[in-house]
């Protein structure tokens, strides 16, 4: 099948949608809250994919999540909220706008012009967001990211304006202060206590990882995953030996867990 042009493409998945709107029972009764659960799930299946490196699945992820975006411009046509056209004009306006060492800079601003690497793009970013009305440096995190995700952001949006380490053996020392602090309160019995210090804790790794240039969110699901893997295998071994998991002790499903990691680690 030859490739159609990127604008007939796109043209026919428009078409295909405002034709499934009419004449589809299910797509009718959609509404942006209805779509909500589901464009979250898509996006989990595409950040699954990238996490497997697999570049089929997330060309069709991909293809999901967009025909996600061009129903919820539909909805809001009817609702004479905005169109696609004007979803797309938007982004335009706001990549020029954040991008003046490439555009230039309306208000004449050398220092948003010019540029010596990723980082002062990254601030420039940061200013110009504050320029459009953004209230704090923060604002622009959303509050329903995961918590993992939203440490990440709210550290990576902290640094542009110079709040950082400057070091990655300083954080760790903020890791292991953070450590004390959670064993002096698991000593003391508050839980409260110790759900705050944990939490500390927590966010002091995800900076560390920061600064290790690791990605705490893909790596814990790697992690994850590698769990899931060794777990299942174990159920099997286990299966074979004619037991289940649950009529076995604990030194039993550790030997065998442990024959599966020095399996793996030989792979």
């Amino acid at each position: 099948m030859a490739q159609q042009p990127l604008t007939d493409a796109f043209a026919r998945l428009v078409q295909i949608l405002d034709e499934l709107r009419e004449k589809c029972p299910w797509d009718k009764k959609q509404t942006i809250q209805t779509l909500r659960p589901l464009t979250i799930e898509e996006l989990y299946e595409l950040a699954d994919a990238i996490t497997k490196n697999d570049w089929e699945g997330i060309k069709e992820e991909l293809g999901d999540l967009l025909m996600h975006l061009v129903f919820y411009a539909r909805i809001a046509k009817e609702q004479n909220r905005f169109t696609m056209e004007e979803v797309i004009q938007g982004i335009n306006e706001k990549l020029v706008f954040r991008h003046p060492h490439i555009y230039g800079d309306p208000a004449g601003d050398d220092q948003i012009v010019r540029v010596m690497n990723e980082e002062d793009v990254k601030k420039n970013w940061e200013k110009l967001k504050l320029q459009e009305g953004k209230q704090s440096v923060l604002s622009g995190v959303p509050l329903a990211l995961p918590a993992i995700i939203k440490a990440l952001r709210l550290q990576e949006k902290a640094r542009q304006v110079g709040f950082e380490w400057e070091k990655a053996g300083q954080v760790w020392d903020k890791v292991e202060e953070e450590m004390k602090e959670l064993q002096q309160a698991v000593s003391l019995a508050d839980k409260n206590q110790v759900e705050e210090e944990f939490g500390d804790l927590i966010f002091s790794l995800i900076n560390y990882a920061r600064f290790l240039r690791i990605d705490p969110e893909n790596a814990l699901e790697k992690t994850n995953s590698k769990f899931i893997e060794r777990f299942t295998l174990m159920e099997k071994a286990a299966l074979s030996n004619g037991k289940s998991l649950s009529e076995m002790t604990l030194e039993e499903m550790d030997a065998i867990w442990e024959s599966i990691k020095k399996q793996k680690l030989q792979d």
